[in-house]
Order: C-alpha cells, then sequence, then structure tokens
C-alpha cells in the first residue's frame, strides 16, 4: 500500500518573484511550505545572484512543466566591462583583468551578431552534464570541463543602458530554450576585444508568465497556510495558452482516464488540451490514421476532482 503524502492536494501554477541569495530549490521548499502542499517543483533554474520569475508548479500543473520549460524568456542583465571570471558572472574568482570599456556605439554596433541562431559555449559553472557529472560539480573540484559549444536562439536583443564611468552596460534579451545569458555577457565582452562578466542578472518572464502575476516569498510569507495565500495559484491550463483545447464528452473523458486512444473527426493534428465539464482532463496528440480521421493518444492525464 502507498503511503500517503504529507500536505495537501494542491494544483495550480504559483510564480514567485525569487530574490537573491538563494537557489531555486529552496524557494520551492519555501512555497511548498507555506502552502502546505504535497508536491511542487520548478520550471527553471534561477542561480542564487539571478532574481525575477520562477514558475512553480503544484501537484498535477507539475504534469505541464516540459511546456513552460520549453518556452521563451526575458531577461535584463548588466555588464561589467574589463574583467572576466571564471563562472561568467559576480560569484566568480577573476581571471583576466585590466580590458577596456567599449562606447555606447560599439557596444549598440555589436548586436545584430548576437541575435538569432547563434552558436554559444555555457559557463563551466552550469548544470549541463559532462560524463555523468554536473559541470559546475567538477569545475568546483578544480577540473575545467570542456563544454560543447550549441546552437541558441536569440530573439531580441537590446541595449538599455550605458555608463562609461562606471564601466557597465544594462541589456534586455528575449530567447530561447539553453540560452546562458552570463555566456552572452561573455562573448559580447570578447567579440568588442575586452573582458566582461555579469552582475547583475533578473527574469522577466518565462512563457505567459511575467512580473505582474509574481509574488515575493516575503509577501508569501505574510499571508501564510490561508485561503488569501492560495488566491495566488493560478489554473493549471495557465501554462498551456498557446494550445488549442478541445472538449470531450463524458464517454470519451472516461477512456482518456484509462490511456486509450480516441478517434475524432474534430480533433486538429497537433498538441491539444482535452476538456472534460470545462476542465482540464489531458494534455494529447493528434495525428491523421489514414481514414480521414485523428487519432488522439493522451499524454498526460490529469486527476482533477
Amino acid at each position: 500500500m502507498a503511503r500517503k503524502r504529507k500536505g495537501d492536494k494542491i494544483d495550480g501554477w504559483l510564480i514567485v518573484d525569487k530574490g537573491l541569495g538563494y537557489s531555486s530549490s529552496k524557494a520551492v521548499a519555501i512555497a511548498k511550505r507555506i502552502l502546505g502542499a504535497q508536491k511542487a517543483g520548478h520550471a527553471g533554474t534561477l542561480d542564487p545572484l539571478a532574481s525575477g520569475i520562477l514558475p512553480i508548479g503544484f501537484g498535477e500543473a507539475t504534469k505541464t512543466m516540459p511546456f513552460v520549460v520549453d518556452s521563451t524568456k526575458e531577461y535584463s542583465f548588466t555588464v561589467c566591462w574589463g574583467t572576466a571570471t571564471d563562472s561568467d558572472d559576480a560569484e566568480g574568482d577573476i581571471i583576466h583583468s585590466g580590458g577596456s570599456v567599449p562606447t555606447k556605439d560599439q557596444v549598440e554596433g555589436m548586436l545584430a551578431r548576437f541575435t538569432g541562431d547563434i552558436e554559444q559555449t555555457p559557463p563551466i559553472y552550469s548544470a549541463i552534464k559532462i560524463d555523468g557529472e554536473r559541470a559546475y560539480k567538477l569545475a568546483r573540484e578544480g577540473i575545467v570541463p570542456e563544454m560543447k559549444k550549441r546552437n541558441v536562439q536569440i530573439h531580441k536583443l537590446s541595449l538599455i543602458s550605458h555608463d562609461a564611468d562606471k564601466g557597465n552596460s544594462c541589456f534586455e534579451v528575449t530567447c530561447g530554450k539553453g540560452t546562458y545569458v552570463r555566456s552572452i555577457g561573455r562573448d559580447i565582452a570578447l567579440a568588442l576585444g575586452t573582458y566582461g562578466h555579469i552582475i547583475e542578472l533578473r527574469r522577466l518572464r518565462v512563457g505567459p508568465f511575467d512580473l505582474s502575476r509574481a509574488i515575493s516569498l516575503e509577501k508569501l510569507e505574510e499571508l501564510g497556510h490561508s485561503a488569501r495565500a492560495l488566491e495566488e495559484l493560478l489554473p493549471i491550463t495557465t501554462a498551456l495558452d498557446d494550445i488549442p483545447a478541445l472538449a470531450v464528452t463524458e464517454d470519451e473523458a472516461k477512456a482518456i482516464k484509462f490511456g486509450r486512444s480516441l478517434t475524432l473527426t474534430k480533433a486538429k493534428q497537433g498538441t491539444l488540451v482535452l476538456l472534460a465539464g470545462g476542465l482540464p482532463l489531458a494534455i494529447a496528440e493528434a495525428n491523421p490514421d489514414g481514414d480521414g480521421n485523428m487519432t488522439v493518444k493522451p499524454l498526460r492525464v490529469f486527476n482533477i476532482g
């Protein structure tokens, strides 16, 4: 007999405005404790030195996690020119110094080069696995991991401000999955013939979630385990706003709950959110069956109600 989970069964998304100085995992643990929830996880790590949007999925919302992790993200970040660190941010040790501070025109002239599909090398202090070990763990042990270049998509990169006296510039970037903002700052500096590292990083948006929907952990702590705190939760389907929804009948819903596929004429090819009685039932995939119909196969079935 399975052991019953501790806590309440809570389903939905909590959008946390994470502060500085603690990990994403700690943020999840704090939110889970405050709400008294059974199950929770975050959609995309923010380093302790980064702040901003951290979507936390509770209960059945964790089944929609991949759609959030793979979504477009927006960041603001500040580059300190003239100095490089081994972590490409302010937490690391200085490995190069004495570089020049570029002009505003020079920085702006470099933006197009880092927009579109670009190639970048992730920082050695990252969660990428190298022969089964996290790169940051190897780096902390004094082993310099060989980081392979990867292709990432930069939808938009803008210079927000430039302070030559302070020797730094602030940017905003909209990017795709797997992009390392620390690498963008480092590589822009190298392309300008100098050094640079990130001294401030804030995530402004993850998919459909932005700061207008976010709450700080300090505010959540004030609300405590209360109905008011639960009101901060967003519906499971918020993470699936860009996916077409399809209502099914009661009999069709029963089949889906047992993991069976449906043959439907009304479905469109691709990923779907199936609804039953107005509630999310499942994430499904619809494909042609060769007879003019669609075979709708459940991928993730929700246990709601």
